[in-house]
């Protein structure tokens, strides 16, 4: 049977601009549902742990988050967090993910040729603002079922971004896993891997981007983006992590910006498949499509899945 899939919520608060500015307004709508009684409050929830860094009573309707936390302008060293609506004790809707508009870090490779290092300006990431949109989930429907995934911007902020808008794109449309590799030569189970127009492991989306170190480690279900050798030539190539053991090795190689919460038997099903030459499947399983949906309330969703015994 295929696993559940989260249905998007109709309550939640919702940004006005995708991009503020630091020091300006911070508008936003908050909508509250027909019948729910109770205090309302915005609550500024911290990544993984869910904790309420800050909270403010509001009302329904145009409010200002920058009048509501006047630290979001003020913080010196700013972090991504979660704006989550409460009533009374209910987390109602989708959060607003708040990214910290940092001037990214540099990655370069080292003299060896594949040691990958990054660089941080000498005066620190200046800070920019924010941008702002409604917590997503990714989900693939593949032709051996469908996979969730929740994005994790903490771990990877600006991968994240770009594969949701490749997404929204419509790029993975009818795309094949082109490499799997069920397990490596010591034994482990490594990676599946599609996401690339052409299906032959080479194609791109037209465009690269840096690296990102992220903070994600690999492991069963995690999804991440392949690149060349070049540490800048991330692209719309993703693959999906088999195992700790066997992908322990490509983190802070490769940006992980996901991992799936539903859909363990799927990720399985395609491991399993014959392959050939270059783990090639003889018959590729598909990527029929790839939508967003809006995550559950911030802390209350899936855990991530496990390999399957």
């Amino acid at each position: 049977m295929a696993a559940a899939i989260s249905t998007s919520v109709s309550a939640q608060i919702s940004p006005e601009f995708g991009y503020n500015g630091i020091g300006r307004s911070f508008p936003i709508f908050v909508h509250i549902p027909p019948g729910v009684r109770g205090d309302i409050t915005i609550q500024l929830l911290a990544p993984v742990t869910a904790d309420v860094v800050e909270k403010a009573s509001t009302t329904g309707g145009d409010q200002d988050l920058a009048k509501l936390f006047p630290d979001l302008w003020t913080a010196k060293s700013p972090k991504l967090m979660y704006a989550q609506l409460v009533i009374g004790d209910e987390k109602i809707g989708a959060a607003i993910v708040l990214q910290p508009m940092l001037n990214p870090q540099i990655s370069r490779l080292k003299a060896d040729g594949k040691t990958v290092e990054f660089v941080t300006d000498e005066d620190g990431p200046m800070y920019n603002g924010i941008r702002a949109y409604v917590d997503k989930h990714l989900i693939l429907d593949t032709s051996m079922g469908p996979i969730e995934f929740q994005l994790r911007p903490d771990a990877a902020p600006n991968t994240a971004w770009t594969i949701m808008e490749l997404v929204r794109g419509g790029l993975y449309r009818d795309t094949i896993f082109h490499r799997v590799v069920a397990k490596r030569k010591d034994g482990t189970p490594f990676v599946i891997q599609g996401g690339d127009p052409t299906g032959t492991g080479s194609g791109g989306a037209g465009f690269s981007y840096p690296l990102e170190n992220s903070t994600l480690p690999h492991d069963f279900g995690v999804i991440s983006i392949a690149r060349s050798t070049d540490p800048n030539t991330n692209g719309c190539q993703i693959f999906v992590a088999l195992s700790r053991d066997g992908t322990k090795h490509l983190d802070g190689k490769y940006a992980s910006f996901g991992q799936a919460v539903k859909g363990a038997q799927t990720i399985i099903k395609i491991a399993a498949v014959p392959v050939g030459k270059e783990d090639r499947p003889n018959d590729p399983p598909k990527i029929k499509n790839a939508r967003l949906v809006n995550a559950p309330p911030y802390g209350t969703g899936p855990k991530p899945e496990v390999r399957p015994q």
